[in-house]
């Protein structure tokens, strides 16, 4: 049985809306209103204030910007890892450089699907196949989990932004993509006969490191190439002049930051209520990486309360958490405020909107994913200590919210936080022993393989 929309049918929607009068009121206000601005409900606005019972010593200094970039995911962990660093340099404001850590990233990620490309072929995977196709799509994003970040720290440290600052194609990526995807795209071809001619190991390895040297370049031409070594010169809050270096990235992370942000010790949670991924296991997700023989994508799924609970305990205890969220649902953009009752659809279109279904059938039905990353830097705890809001600090600059902070209720952390990281000694004994397990391997195309890339 099909339902045909017949003139008849269409002339009797219509004649629906048209004797409504609310419909007709909400269709005047989209006229010249954004649909969510119209819906914003002025009580929550003023109920919202940014004051809380538990805050980070002191916030980071600019706020960031990540521009039209995808890179949230590297800016959100380098916002978390310079707070102890200001604190420890004794700093008014710092940044570490996003763009060394995307130059790595982006080679290492080049690399790394080229040799997935490779297994595809050794796996029998076909290139019309749902496995290919889907990674084909987009080869070479900005997005990425936080597992890849450590990758990237630990391989290659950080530096400071004044040593390697933005790029026009740091801070406006499409162009550089659109130039990799094309590469990649032609260079899987290529491997692909390759293999197909006589699978010579040699062989393989051999173009591979040719086109590996092109993706060098066009990174290189697009972003600039970072320095080796770098000497990092800079007043204290107390005007007293510093110098380090010469020394690497590398170094500088290991004997600067490590002692005071030591990225290994941290903890990815993730919660994926579906049924049939299980509370207290560790998943993976197929071809999900950005560096060969680095360190897998791992993800600890817990309860959501378990979440909230860890990442409080955190910021009660004056250290800022990394978050993944699906930034753009029941999120008033300007006003900066995240709850699931900011927008009040029903008035303006008759129906609700985004928790009509469970956070779990959202996920099964592809109404939502991770899609950004930020940092939470305070929380409010009720009389029973469990939270009621949150202080996110975003990577958009300071148009939105309060000078570029969010607002965050818990309503809205249960229903659209997937991820959070905190360090290890917040997490009870029960939660770390779920990384003695081997992982379940979801497939490439599930969402929670997502990668957070939002920009404003």
């Amino acid at each position: 049985m099909s339902l045909t929309l017949t003139p008849e049918l269409i002339e009797q929607y219509q004649k629906t809306v048209e004797k409504e009068s609310s419909s007709l009121l909400a269709m005047n206000a989209c006229f010249k209103t954004d649909p969510l601005e119209m819906c914003v409900r002025r009580s929550k606005v003023l109920a919202t204030n940014h004051v809380f019972s538990h805050k980070v010593e002191s916030e980071g200094r600019p706020v960031t910007n990540q521009k039209s970039s995808g890179r949230c995911w590297i800016f959100a962990c380098l916002n978390v890892m310079r707070l102890p660093f200001i604190k420890q340099q004794n700093l008014e404001e710092f940044e570490f450089s996003q763009s060394y850590l995307f130059f790595w990233d982006k080679i290492e990620r080049c690399n790394y699907f080229l040799n997935k490309m490779v297994e595809c072929v050794r796996r029998g995977e076909p290139v019309e196949g749902r496995l290919v196709s889907f990674l084909l799509h987009d080869p070479i994003p900005d997005g990425g989990q936080w597992d890849m970040v450590v990758n990237l720290v630990s391989r290659y440290g950080v530096m400071p932004k004044k040593c390697f600052p933005e790029s026009y194609s740091a801070e406006n990526t499409m162009r550089m993509n659109r130039i990799l995807q094309s590469k990649l795209r032609e260079y899987t071809r290529e491997l692909r006969q390759v293999l197909d001619k006589d699978g010579d190991d040699a062989a393989v390895t051999e173009t591979l490191t040719h086109q590996m040297s092109e993706i060098y370049r066009i990174v290189s031409i697009c972003l600039g190439i970072p320095p080796q070594t770098f000497t990092w010169e800079y007043y204290d809050k107390a005007k007293a002049y510093h110098k380090v270096g010469p020394l690497t990235p590398l170094e500088f992370y290991n004997e600067h930051v490590k002692p005071v942000f030591n990225i290994e010790e941290k903890v990815c949670l993730v919660n994926d209520p579906r049924p049939d991924n299980t509370y207290g296991k560790v998943y993976t997700v197929d071809c999900l990486g950005n560096m060969v023989g680095g360190k897998q994508t791992i993800y600890n799924n817990q309860p959501v309360n378990i979440l909230m609970d860890m990442a409080s305990e955190s910021i009660k205890n004056g250290e800022a958490v990394w978050f993944g969220c699906e930034v753009g649902k029941r999120f008033a953009g300007k006003l900066g405020i995240q709850d699931i009752d900011i927008h009040d659809y029903k008035s303006a279109f008759g129906v609700d909107v985004n928790v009509c279904l469970s956070k779990a059938d959202r996920l099964i039905y592809g109404e939502s994913l991770m899609t950004h990353a930020m940092i939470f830097t305070a929380v409010t705890l009720n009389d029973s200590g469990k939270a009621e809001k949150w202080r996110v600090e975003n990577s958009w600059g300071e148009d939105r919210g309060e000078k570029g902070y969010l607002i965050m209720a818990s309503n809205w952390f249960r229903e659209f936080v997937f991820e959070i990281v905190v360090d290890k000694k917040y997490v009870p004994e029960e939660v770390l022993e779920v990384y003695n397990t081997d992982p379940i391997t979801l497939p490439a195309w599930d969402p929670m393989g997502a990668l957070a890339a939002a920009h404003s």
